[in-house]
């Protein structure tokens, strides 16, 4: 029987109500608490929103009130819409209008003027000890077909993109990573990413459907992400990879320094073997994993298991570690001329809020059959992949296809090349007008102090001279963006 999203959480409520279902902000929530909070947040939500399935933006991080609100929500209904609390009131402003939220929940002291009319279901601590101590019966929605949250990623008009995501969609990718990680009671898995980023989902959920303990860090405690794996024991691990060049940059990643931990998992950018050795090195007893996947594609649809022996680690022509083979329960195919990843299945999601922007993101079986993607439509990743030794290896983006002296080059194959030769931790190579007008490459740069002249001359017998990047730019780390990933856009201002 396909489960719902929150069914997962209540069945675990039911199994072991007093066990602990999340750390936040101090404090330490059990399943039967966190299930009474929630149920008083989808009262009010509804009280707030009017009759029917509510769209509700949740303006809320760090707190009892984010996570108990996301499950109340749903459990309710409605589609929970997570807005970023560090982005100003205006842009927020914009996802409330493209979203066509009903209401907005929000932990008290924000700034909710980005609701406008939109009325606004505020939570302060008050609040959740008054929930705990008698909270509302409610009856929890129960349709797999209905749209249980969305997600906005960044358009090429400036208008983001509205992701709806289906409760079936998670049905199949639940149940198979539970089964893969062992999550069970004991299980403490870390919650790195924001909830705008959908690995987020990843963690509440599996933690919850295994009735487990998901563990959130403060802001201190993202700062030290070593520390905060040690302070809390936790069993689990996942992230962006570029938290690994940054630790280690800090000089914080150790041999043996996270002894606890059985899974490391990492997802949202190319992981590199030379990152994935130093994790392994401080995470002896822990399997590292290579995960990949689009927000349309719910979550990942791939995954990549590292050997316990280094003597059988890929050699890869980039020096990423692969991205693996795709989920057993999906399809997939590679275009043979462009190399693009596409896949269909489950997962799969129906389209775009806005149906324009279905256009060239998905491709018929057979003709086109309309501004909505039938259920055989592959999905067009837009991510450029090779098959090395059975397993997917990500070769970049093709919307990183550039013309450079007259030649056509692909700005990851770039990287790949500046890391094999120049020894570096993190490099982004990013394509700018240069001053008569012509693209030239700038390569931003960090993990070691070879000057940009230095590196310049090192790479030059290395690379033919249409890649060779005129610019080099040295940082101790590279700028990250909201959800923690290398920002390309930063980079390409320096």
């Amino acid at each position: 029987m396909t489960k719902t999203l929150h069914s997962w959480f209540t069945d675990s409520v039911r199994r072991a109500p007093d066990d602990i279902a999340l750390v936040v902000a101090g404090r330490r929530v059990s399943y039967a608490g966190l299930d009474a909070v929630s149920r008083a947040l989808a009262a009010r939500v509804s009280a707030a929103a009017g009759p029917g399935p509510a769209r509700v933006g949740l303006l809320a991080s760090g707190s009892v009130a984010a996570y108990a609100g996301y499950l109340g929500v749903i459990r309710g209904g409605g589609v929970v819409v997570p807005m970023n609390v560090e982005y100003p009131a205006a842009k927020n402003r914009q996802i409330v209008e493209v979203a066509g939220l009903d209401a907005v929940l929000a932990d008290a002291g924000r700034d909710t003027s980005c609701a406008g009319e939109v009325p606004v279901i505020t939570v302060g601590e008050d609040d959740v000890d008054e929930a705990l101590r008698s909270a509302p019966a409610a009856d929890d929605a129960a349709d797999p077909e209905a749209v249980a949250y969305v997600l906005f990623t960044s358009g090429s008009t400036g208008v983001p993109k509205g992701v709806p995501i289906r409760h079936r969609n998670l049905d199949a990718f639940l149940r198979h990573h539970l089964a893969r990680y062992r999550v069970g009671p004991g299980s403490l898995l870390s919650q790195t990413f924001g909830l705008t980023f959908d690995p987020s989902v990843f963690d509440m959920f599996v933690a919850w459907g295994g009735g487990a303990t998901l563990v959130v860090p403060s802001r201190a405690e993202l700062l030290d992400p070593v520390g905060f794996v040690n302070d809390h024991a936790l069993t689990h691990w996942y992230s962006v990879p570029s938290i690994i060049s940054w630790v280690r940059n800090a000089g914080g990643l150790t041999p043996g320094s996270l002894p606890t931990l059985r899974y490391s998992l990492f997802a949202g950018e190319q992981l590199t073997l030379d990152q994935a050795r130093a994790w392994a090195d401080a995470a002896p007893h822990s399997t590292v994993e290579n995960l990949y996947g689009p927000t349309e594609l719910s979550i990942t649809v791939t995954e990549y298991r590292l050997p316990a022996d280094r003597a059988e680690w890929p050699r890869t022509a980039n020096g990423t570690v692969p991205i693996g083979r795709v989920y057993p329960h999906l399809d997939h195919r590679v275009d043979q001329e462009t190399g693009e990843l596409q896949v269909r299945g489950p997962q799969r999601f129906d389209g775009y809020l806005d149906p324009a922007d279905n256009e060239g993101r998905f491709a018929e079986p057979e003709s086109d059959t309309g501004p909505n993607p039938s259920t055989k439509a592959w999905y067009r990743t837009g991510d450029r992949v090779a098959v090395q030794d059975g397993e997917i290896v990500h070769l970049g983006r093709l919307d990183h296809q550039v013309k450079i002296m007259g030649r056509r080059l692909e700005l990851g194959d770039v990287e790949a090349a500046i890391r094999q030769h120049g020894d570096l931790d993190d490099v982004v190579v990013v394509a700018a007008p240069g001053p008569g007008g012509d693209l030239r490459l700038t390569a931003v740069y960090s993990g070691t102090r070879d000057a940009p002249a230095e590196l310049r001359t090192r790479l030059r017998p290395h690379l033919p001279t249409h890649m060779l990047p005129a610019r080099f730019v040295q940082l101790d780390a590279l700028p990250l963006n909201a959800n923690g990933k290398v920002d390309r856009k930063a980079c390409g201002l320096l």
